[in-house]
């Protein structure tokens, strides 16, 4: 089951990327998708569905938007290697 969301934007929205309506709905939810998973919200399965792409296209977003793929510290990474 999906819900459509609509919203109105300028037209000129559409003309600062260079793109179609369309192309723009999808590059948004890509976007929120992205900075979602970037703030801790959503594990990269759960932002790859809600943006309508697969994982690896997610992850490939991710280093497109500068976004790192891991999202442990520093610090979890070495408790997380000392315990296995």
């Amino acid at each position: 089951m999906s819900i459509r969301v609509q919203m109105e934007l300028p037209e000129g929205a559409f003309s600062c990327l260079r793109t179609t309506p369309e192309r723009f709905a999808g590059e948004m939810r890509l976007a929120a998708a992205v900075k979602w998973y970037q703030m801790g919200l959503l594990s990269q399965s759960k932002g790859a569905a809600g943006a309508g792409v697969s994982r690896q296209e997610l992850v490939a977003a991710l280093g497109r938007f500068a976004v790192s793929p891991v999202q442990s510290t520093v610090a979890e990474t070495r408790d997380e290697a000392a315990r296995g």
